[in-house]
């Protein structure tokens, strides 16, 4: 009875399944090259490229397909799109009060300086830079204004910090589309304050308009007082002037009294006296419509 060979029996199977191992060996050899030789750069991406022998390189390539050789070279891409960064610090105002202050900044990187973030910064360039330059930059200018300031010159402000922040992040080759403020609080003793100053302001004020409207009244009642004494005046010189004036005063207020007692819808007899209608001097009397009859 022959004796079983494990040893010639492997060597058998592997001559005659060269020709599949092969075929596998040049398939993975194929994916290998072409996933390591073919990458892809985003919409909103850039991407630049890292040589083991030369390092990171000075070209940059925007989205679609691009080519690298394998193990020597690999790709580095970067979102250049603006991202949204929201800071908040307290910090203290002019007259050493506490502001607590919120900024939002739209940052993106400089496309031409690409390979000079990556060797400082990395990929994570806004995450080192911006919290500590924003921080700077917020304390440095509310330092230079007043609590009130900050409130009524806010867009000063607001355009200041852009100023000196877009100047900051641009040393680390940073772009800042938009930079404003967001939120601006004080302590709650502060804003306490502040609203008792605008109370006692309004009722100075009110109490200004009240001064004034007096005086103006003391002003009108002057005035026509000197206007009733200049008229008084003017009658008592017409009077001695012409004695016959008193006569024409009187004509005239009895034509008013008889008029408005022709309209009146009341019958009454009256004495043409107390009604200054005796213009006559007799005894004949006036009902209210302006009749004649016997004096009662």
């Amino acid at each position: 009875m022959a004796r079983f060979d494990p040893g010639k029996l492997l060597s058998a199977l592997a001559t005659r399944g060269t020709p599949l191992v092969a075929g596998a060996g040049v398939l993975a050899g194929g994916a290998y090259f072409v996933n390591n030789t073919v990458y892809t750069v985003d919409a909103g991406h850039l991407a630049i490229k890292y040589n083991r022998v030369s390092g990171v390189g000075a070209g940059t390539y925007r989205e679609g397909i691009h080519f690298l050789m394998p193990w020597f070279e690999r790709p580095i891409v970067y979102d250049v799109r603006a991202r949204p960064h929201t800071m908040t610090s307290l910090t203290g105002s002019k007259d050493l009060q506490m502001v607590n202050i919120s900024l939002r900044a739209l940052s993106r990187p400089d496309t031409n300086k690409l390979p000079d973030i990556y060797r400082r910064l990395g990929l994570d360039y806004d995450e080192k830079v911006l919290p500590s330059i924003i921080n700077e930059v917020l304390k440095s200018v509310v330092a230079q204004y007043n609590a009130s300031q900050l409130i009524v010159q806010r867009e000063l402000v607001s355009r200041m910090i852009r100023q000196r922040l877009v100047q900051r992040a641009n040393d680390f080759g940073i772009l800042l589309d938009d930079v404003a403020i967001t939120h601006l609080s004080f302590s709650p003793e502060y804003e306490k304050a502040v609203e008792s100053k605008q109370v006692a302001q309004q009722q100075a004020e009110r109490a200004r308009f009240l001064v004034l409207k007096a005086t103006e009244e003391k002003k009108r009642t002057i005035i026509h007082a000197e206007g009733e004494r200049e008229s008084a005046r003017m009658i008592g010189d017409a009077i001695k002037a012409n004695p016959g004036f008193v006569e024409l005063r009187r004509i005239s207020v009895a034509k008013e009294i008889s008029t408005l007692l022709a309209r009146s819808n009341n019958r009454l007899v009256l004495n043409t006296e107390s009604l200054l209608l005796d213009l006559m001097g007799g005894d004949n009397s006036l009902d209210a419509a302006g009749t004649k009859g016997k004096k009662k």
